[in-house]
This record gives C-alpha cells, structure tokens and sequence, in this order.
C-alpha cells in the first residue's frame, strides 16, 4: 500500500503507511541525539529518552508504563548519535491512546528531581554493564578513535561524571535547542484511513508550541590512521578494523551497502564467514558493517578469536579485502550479490515496525521516501567497476584503523 504525508502547523510530519492488520505500530522520531551534546558533556540526549518516562504534568511512571501494557501494547524508546526515537505497538483500537501517550511523554515530561538522581544511578549501572562486555565496549572505543576530536566520538551512554553532573536545566536547555518541530516525524502504521489519522494527530500534535531552534552540526576532521592494543582481564581477543565512511547522501552509499554485504553482511554465506570461520574455523563470529551517517558515515570489520589466532585472522581478512581492491566481481558474482541483498531487504518488510521507522528516518534525511522498487533500481545499477572503487577509497589498509582487546595475560 502507498503512504501518506502531512504537515501540522507548528512543521511537525505525519507519515501513515496503511497495514491490513490488527496490529498497529507509531514512531516519534527526532532529529537528535548524541553529537549535539557538548563535547565534554556527553549522554544527555539518552538521559532524556530515560526521563520522559518518570513524570509527566498529569502521570508519574507507573501511570505512563500502564497506559498501554493494561491492554496489552508495549512502549520502548532508543538513542543513536544522530536520533531519538519513542515507539510503540498496539491493537488497531488503541491508536488515539498511544498518541496521547507519546505525546505527552514527548512534550510534557515534567523531569521530577528524585526520578532524575534515580535515573541516573540506572544509566551508571547500565554503562558498567557495557564495560563488562568487550563485544560491545569494542563498538564504542573504536568510534571513539574513528571520530576523535568530535562529538560522534562520544558514548551515547556518556560517563559517571557527566550523567552525575546532569541537572534539570541543562536538560531543558538540551530539548530547547534540539527539538526542532520541522525536525520531528510521527509515523503510524496500522488499518486506518487517512482522516482519522489527520484528526487524532492534529488533536494532540497540533496543540505543540512550533520550536525553530537550529542546530549547528561540524564536521568531522581527517585524522591519520591508528593501530592500538589494550591489555584487558578478558579471556578472548576483540578486535576492529575499519575507517570513516560515506555520509547517507552520498551518491555511492548504496555500491557500499552492496559491497559491505558481500564481504560480511548478514547471513552465512559472505566471504569473511565463509573464509575465517567455516574454512579455517578460527572465530565464531566475523563481520562487516557500514553505519551512514548525516555528513560521514563509518565501515568497520569485527571479529572475536582466542588470543593465538588473532593474527591469522587479520591476514586472512586483509586477503579479502585485497581481492577486492584489485578482482573485479564478476557477472555472476555481482548478480548473486545483488539478488541476496534485495532478498534481505525484501525480507526485512516483514519486520512492520522497523520499516515504519526506516520510512520516518527517510522522510527526515532526504524528505522523501523511496519505494522497494526505487531502491532494487539503485542496487541493480550498481556495477562491478563500482564496487572496485569503492573497495579501494574505502578499505585501502592504509587508511584502515584497528583496535584490539587482547587478554591481559598474553
């Protein structure tokens, strides 16, 4: 089914994509989040998707977690370097009751001094809890070194000092400064018609003070390649190569989404599963990612083994990577590549929530939303020489950096 789109007056977008289905979903994405914090402030933009669900100006936190579980929908929020994203899944009847509830969780969360000290002992725990896991604490120290210098540097959790030192107006100041109404998208997917929707989102989004506030995003600087070791009392190796990358308007994104796919993307079958762990059986888990980001973006290579195989690892991953610097993929392996890619995405539509956000993330990079038609189209014209390009402006090795945990005893 095709999707609509409409403005309010105060510049917040209505996004319904029409489901046959009892179950109903709604996203309010907003254009912020980690990299508009101060620099030597950081996790405030998370900090805040944690507070607006301690207390509003009429419910405190048990009455928001009730509103939608007594009926058995689910409410869930997250925060990435670039977004915050409040969501939730329902029966078809309950549309009205999650909107009010996002909204008024969104916009009138009233921030109470002992829900905020509370919450902030949770968020210290939760940064102790990534510590512990060098899987993930991996993730956050490599894009700490990829984007040295700048806020997309920064953990999205923030630090025990910064989260201690938090107060209730810097959160105000924060929401003031970013929340920028042309900057928010409320998404729904469910068996409505479009009137409806037009009349329960202008009843509660409508009534929302218009905030053009505008951010000032920097770019990111170019900094010379680095290879580091850390000692940890873990017991196997964790390591990342990888570099920065193109943003999501860049016009060959879609040629490294292709190619990031082929060299460890999802699925069993990519070169480095293929080669690290079924041929030599030397990690459990190996693979590639590519993240797209507004102005950069950053493609890296994970891989965990014990401490004696590390360096097998990286040469039979620098061999890959080398094939495809300097083999060109040929005809059937670029269309076996693309066939697996559109499959996937294809596949993806299934998951109703997620392509509800993907959409709204869309709308509010590009203003526009592109049909699985318009993208299979771009994915099929990418070429075999494109892909040979953009192996090697991406993965050169002397541009890639690497981090490795490595077991303290080794």
């Amino acid at each position: 089914m095709s999707h609509s789109i409409f403005s309010l007056p105060n510049g917040i977008r209505i996004l319904l994509k029409p489901a046959k289905s009892a179950i109903s979903h709604c996203g309010l994405l907003i254009n912020a989040g980690a990299r508009d914090e101060e620099f030597h402030n950081p996790g405030m933009a998370h900090f805040i998707e944690h507070l607006l669900f301690k207390g509003t100006d009429k419910r405190n936190t048990n009455q928001i977690l009730n509103r939608l579980e007594v009926v058995g929908g689910d409410l869930n929020a997250y925060t990435t370097k670039e977004y915050t994203c409040l969501h939730a899944s329902f029966l078809n009847q309950h549309l009205e009751r999650a909107v009010e509830l996002l909204q008024d969780i969104a916009f009138f969360s009233n921030f109470p001094d002992q829900e905020m000290e509370k919450e902030k002992g949770v968020i210290i725990d939760e940064i102790s809890s990534y510590e512990d896991q060098p899987e993930e604490a991996i993730n956050d120290d490599f894009e700490a070194l990829i984007f040295e210098g700048h806020t997309l540097a920064n953990n999205i959790l923030g630090t025990r000092q910064s989260v201690t030192n938090f107060t209730k107006q810097n959160v105000l100041e924060f929401i003031h400064a970013n929340y920028n109404t042309s900057e928010i998208i409320f998404a729904i997917s469910g068996d409505y018609d479009l009137n409806k929707v037009k009349k329960i989102t202008e009843k509660y989004l409508g009534i929302i003070p218009k905030n053009e506030s505008i951010k000032s995003r920097t770019a990111v600087a170019e900094i010379p390649a680095k290879k580091i070791i850390l000692d940890k009392p873990i017991n196997q190796v964790h390591c990342i190569l990888g570099c920065k990358a193109y943003s999501y308007h860049h016009n060959k994104k879609i040629g490294l989404l292709l190619l990031n796919n082929l060299l460890g993307g999802n699925g069993m079958s990519s070169r480095l599963n293929l080669e690290v762990r079924e041929k030599y059986g030397i990690a459990y888990t190996v693979e590639s990612n590519y993240t797209p980001l507004s102005d950069t973006g950053l493609f890296s290579i994970y891989f965990g083994t014990d401490a004696e195989k590390a360096e097998k690892a990286i040469r039979i991953i620098n061999k890959e990577l080398k094939k495809l610097r300097e083999n060109s993929l040929g005809t059937i392996q670029l269309m076996q590549a693309k066939q697996k890619f559109i499959g996937q995405i294809a596949l993806g539509e299934e998951n109703r929530l997620g392509v509800l956000l993907s959409m709204a993330k869309s709308l509010l990079d590009f203003n526009r939303i592109d049909s699985l038609v318009q993208v299979f189209a771009k994915i099929e014209a990418v070429s075999a020489n494109d892909i040979l390009e953009i192996a090697n402006e991406i993965i050169n090795e002397a541009n890639l950096n690497s981090l490795m945990f490595k077991p303290a005893n080794n």
